[in-house]
């Protein structure tokens, strides 16, 4: 009797069958570990923009408030523009004791209405990372994922 060389097509489909229950049970953990990742990205900035917030207002009594072109602010010396995902900050809310910092990282938009640029972009998946900070209570930094 001749033995065959190769696979059976039994043992192809157990194979087939483990790493589908594999990938099942891993895809979810690693979403899980780059959305973890990408959070720490934009707690990295707001630590950046309590620093700089804390050593504007020692020498100015008071929290920076302002405009923040193009995620960089010369005043308190933050640059956004070189992360990944967290590329922008707006501060609101700041007056002598407490202060509002938050940024939005997006991952998908979806467009709808009409072509050539015309219609509103949604965000279908992102996250909002808020800091709110005082001179009363700490800091805070809030993270909510965004998905649609």
């Amino acid at each position: 009797m001749k033995k065959s060389k190769g696979f059976t097509l039994v043992e192809l489909v157990i194979v087939i069958v483990i790493v589908a229950v594999l990938a099942i049970v891993a895809v979810p953990i690693y979403a899980g570990y780059v959305r973890k990742s990408i959070s720490s990205e934009g707690e990295a900035l707001m630590s950046a923009i309590l620093t700089a917030q804390k050593i504007y207002y020692a020498q100015n009594s008071t929290f920076f408030t302002g405009n923040v072109n193009n995620g960089y602010d010369s005043t308190l010396d933050v640059d956004a523009r070189q992360n990944k995902y967290f590329q922008t900050f707006e501060i609101t809310k700041a007056d002598a004791s407490s202060f509002t910092a938050s940024s939005t990282a997006v991952m998908s938009t979806e467009k709808k209405g009409q072509g050539n640029g015309q219609g509103n972009t949604k965000v279908t998946d992102g996250m909002v990372i808020t800091l709110t900070a005082s001179t009363t209570t700490g800091a805070i930094i809030d993270v909510k994922n965004i998905s649609n």
